[in-house]
């Protein structure tokens, strides 16, 4: 009788040893799954990250492109002002010469202008304007 009862004590504990088995088992599917998904996940992440430093790395690339192309355009904008300022330059000193003040004055004159507001438009004095006047013989 003794020995059936270690034999019944040994089975017993064969089955729960047997259930405590599948149950490690079923969770070892479990973890096994879960490590699957998040390897899945990694994969997934480590591809858009590498699509993120490409677009980063095109961006960087148009960005200094731009730079570069602005810093081009800044230096022809350089140029063409000081060519303007040289152009402006000239015209004021044309626009003082007594010769391009003379035609100025004559032909307001024939237009009709007084000689008040042609001294006002050429920056002379009345009396200058007078003498240009009668020296043309207008």
């Amino acid at each position: 009788m003794t020995s059936f009862i270690v034999l019944l004590t040994l089975s017993i504990f064969e089955l729960i040893l047997l259930g405590l088995l599948f149950i490690f088992f079923l969770r070892l599917k479990r973890s096994e799954s879960t490590l699957n998904a998040l390897q899945k996940n990694q994969e997934s992440l480590l591809r858009r990250l590498h699509m993120n430093a490409e677009l980063e790395h095109e961006l960087v690339s148009s960005f200094e492109d731009r730079q570069a192309e602005l810093a081009k355009l800044d230096t022809e904008l350089e140029e063409r002002t000081e060519e303007l300022q040289k152009l402006i330059d000239q015209a004021k000193t044309l626009s003082r010469s007594p010769q391009f003040l003379r035609e100025v004055i004559l032909s307001g004159h024939r237009q009709g202008k007084s000689a008040q507001a042609l001294a006002l438009s050429t920056g002379l004095s009345f009396d200058e304007v007078e003498l240009i006047l009668e020296q043309a013989g207008a």
